[in-house]
């Protein structure tokens, strides 16, 4: 198996007057001990120095770590215990000049273990945050930074989760991961107008999290008013004993230690939202609004964005599937879908047997040559989810142009450009500003493969899937480019497994996921705007991308769906649990990309791609965790699909029953066990819960109704409305619903 390469002592460019001052205070025992207490295999020592407390976590004989807990640079601190909570490891309370820093030390878990720091400034005069290093070191020999060889595998990018992710190897201490709680800094952030843009990561040995503070951002110094207490930093430090061997298990483990702190951190509440409303409105918004479609060749086709740009086949197939699936669910034909699919021919090219971009009119502004290297293959892949549903246009048009798709790939050898010419494969855009391609293009690649397997047991398909996903390994991190892209990526991965038996897929799985949940925004954000939406789990839809979108969010959704019906058992459970939680968290987050569900000052007043109708319900593109104005990308035709497909996951029509279910799990498995009853199967995250809502149906009455765990236990409803009754339920096993 691969091994992670360690860093070695020439890989640390030098040290820092910060790390300086550690080392020496630790080298002359220069830190005076404030208690000790166990973790574990693991012994905790608090400790303060002349302008620090800290917390020493070290196992006997193979390093350790040291966090930086208060700092009082100048101001001497004297550090006492104070009397510790009911769930505390210890309290300490250090007094300086600028005010009283309270920290509170909490330990959890008995496999994993995790060291919780709170800590909570009170400032004694109006205080003008100064600079604040960072905070994490690892310790090799004899407590020496300087001697600490490991590796850092993920940081924090952007205004995601404040993760760092890293192994210390000489002295062979273990896997480590930092999550920086961001929630419950809101305070801070609003009061000193900053925001934690990248704060948490480092260069070794000099890790952890950066205070942001207003010099350090070039903005105007807001101080932090007297006697009010701010937290600064509320830090989740993970451990593992030893560091993973190859990329698919340092993944898992990181999924799990991720899954740990997940489990302590805030949550915010979830909403209901009436998906099936909101379906209904913009499906008749597609059909009668002008800014919606237009006619090409005596057909209608979809605008992408509000009132324009060109026809586009990712549109056009996108808004089939999820209106084929809204159809199917409802129970009667959609008309606009019928036409749509009557266009869809124009977009193939007889000469070079495949599905282009544009339709043949399109415009000169546009190179009809061009193509990004993910949008050859999203409409295949909506193509299979038609054909499979016994679309047999669909199959015919995906078998003719799957063999141009099976081309590229051979020709990139499964390691795409960003764009490249469909005539020639002359590359147009190699790379991104950080020197990568679209790494995850191999994993919906690898889905449309699979599918055409589904569809003609044809064995090359299934070998193009393995190719694929083969050719991804070695990314660990940075396998992410598109949000969407990374989650079919990981299903592909699961449907893999699941065919052939081979266990290397369902580890391979995890480095998608991995990716992925590097890339979502583990927290909530209260800073500016983003006070009026939630942004809790979301996933940036890039790599590099500033905000978070509407269409990688959905198609996110509908990939784990897939995977979380090929998981099975042998799943990693924090896998599990974090892919359900990111489900759950998206039907009620997306909703808040709909105008109409944002004031009217959130929304940008100029948009890159035309304009911004609140009177319409088509989702914008854009959300941004610090809470600039939405839908500066614009306002999104192509992403009217979301509710949609939100619409048919999470709601149920159960025969002859006067209400209508919904569900924030993927119910995976039901059965109609009597007239009036029906069994259901929850597979999320254990210790979790779901969300089970009765939606009473019109002109029907509610009845009196009973639901209960396997065992029999009765769950007595959260809420009861006039036309709903909300259950809060166990989000992983069976449930039983009667109604009389």
């Amino acid at each position: 198996m691969e091994r992670i390469p360690n860093s070695t002592k020439a890989d640390i460019s030098g040290l820092s007057p910060f790390a300086l001052a550690l080392q020496k205070e630790l080298a002359n025992a220069g830190l005076q001990s404030i208690g000790e207490f166990a973790l574990g295999g693991f012994a905790v020592e608090v400790a303060s120095g002349a302008d620090s407390l800290w917390a020493m976590v070290r196992r006997p004989k193979r390093g350790g770590v040291a966090l930086r807990l208060a700092y009082a640079p100048g101001a001497g601190v004297r550090a006492r215990m104070r009397t510790p909570g009911p769930d505390e490891a210890m309290g300490v309370v250090v007094e300086s000049a600028i005010g009283q820093h309270d920290v509170s030390l909490r330990t959890y878990g008995h496999d994993i273990h995790m060291l919780r720091a709170t800590v909570r400034l009170t400032p004694r005069v109006p205080l003008l945050m100064p600079y604040v290093p960072r905070d994490l070191y690892p310790l090799g020999e004899g407590d020496d930074p300087a001697e600490a060889k490991g590796r850092v595998e993920a940081a924090q990018r952007g205004l995601n989760g404040g993760v760092l992710y890293f192994h210390l190897d000489e002295p062979a201490f273990g896997n480590v991961l930092y999550l920086q709680n961001l929630t419950a800094l809101n305070d801070y952030f609003r009061a000193t107008q900053t925001k934690p843009d990248g704060v948490v990561g480092g260069e070794w040995p000099e890790l952890g999290y950066l205070l942001p503070t207003p010099d350090s951002l070039g903005s105007k110094a807001e101080p932090l008013p007297p006697g009010q207490g701010f937290t600064l930093s509320d830090a989740f430090l993970v451990f593992r004993d030893s560091a993973a061997p190859d990329e698919a298990e340092s993944a898992r483990q990181f999924l799990q230690m991720l899954g740990a702190a997940y489990a302590e951190i805030d949550h915010p509440a979830v909403h209901y939202r009436d998906w099936v409303g909101r379906a209904d409105k913009t499906l008749g918004d597609l059909q009668t609004s002008p800014q919606a479609t237009e006619k090409h060749y005596g057909r209608r086709y979809a605008h992408p964005y509000t009132a324009t740009e060109y026809p586009d086949s990712m549109v056009q197939l996108s808004l089939i599937a999820a209106m084929r699936d809204y159809a199917r669910w409802r129970g009667e034909p959609i008309a606009l879908e019928t036409e749509f699919m009557q266009g869809l021919g124009k977009f193939y090219d007889e000469k070079r047997r495949l599905v282009r971009r544009y339709l043949p009119d399109v415009g000169d502004d546009k190179d009809p040559d061009a193509v990004d290297s993910w949008y050859l293959y999203h409409p295949l892949m909506n193509l299979g989810r038609l054909a499979l549903g016994g679309d047999e246009e669909a199959r015919e048009l995906l078998l003719k142009s799957i063999d141009f798709g099976i081309k590229a790939a051979h020709h990139f050898d499964y390691k795409w450009p960003i764009q490249y010419k469909l005539t020639d494969f002359s590359v147009i855009t190699e790379a991104a500003t950080d020197g990568r391609g679209q790494t995850d293009v191999g994993g919906i690649y690898a889905w449309v493969m699979l599918q055409a397997y589904e569809l003609t047991r044809e064995e090359r398909f299934l070998h193009e899937a393995q190719a694929a996903i083969e050719a991804a390994r070695d990314l660990r991190f940075s396998i992410n480019y598109q949000a969407n892209l990374t989650a079919w990526g990981a299903a592909a991965c699961l449907r893999l497994w699941r065919i052939t038996n081979d266990a290397r897929y369902l580890q391979q799985s995890y480095v998608y996921l991995a990716s992925f949940f590097h890339n979502c925004v583990i927290w909530e954000s209260d800073i500016a705007g983003a006070q009026h939406y939630d942004v809790f789990l979301g996933a940036t839809c890039l790599q590099d991308a500033p905000y978070m979108a509407i269409y990688e969010c959905f198609d996110s959704f509908a990939a784990f769906e897939y995977l979380l019906k090929d998981s099975g058992p042998e799943l990693e459970p924090a896998a599990r649990m974090l892919v359900s939680e990111y489900c759950k968290y998206a039907l009620d987050r997306a909703w808040n990309y709909y105008p109409d569900a944002l004031p009217e000052d959130l929304l940008a007043t100029n948009s890159r791609n035309g304009y911004i109708d609140r009177k319409l319900s088509f989702p914008v593109e854009d959300l941004y965790v610090d809470g600039q104005q939405a839908g500066q990308v614009g306002q999104e035709v192509y992403g009217a699909g979301a509710a949609f497909i939100f619409a048919t996951r999470a709601f149920h029509e159960i025969e002859g029953a006067p209400f209508r279910l919904f569900c924030d799990h993927f119910i995976l498995a039901s059965e109609r066990t009597g007239e009036c009853a029906i069994t259901m199967h929850l597979d999320g995250g254990e210790n979790c819960s779901a969300n089970l809502r009765l939606i009473r149906l019109k002109r029907r009455k509610m009845p009196r109704v009973r639901l209960a765990t396997s065992a029999g236990d009765e769950l007595k409803p959260q809420a009861v409305f006039k036309d709903r009754i909300d259950f809060r339920v166990p989000a992983n096993g069976q449930l039983v619903l009667a109604w009389e």
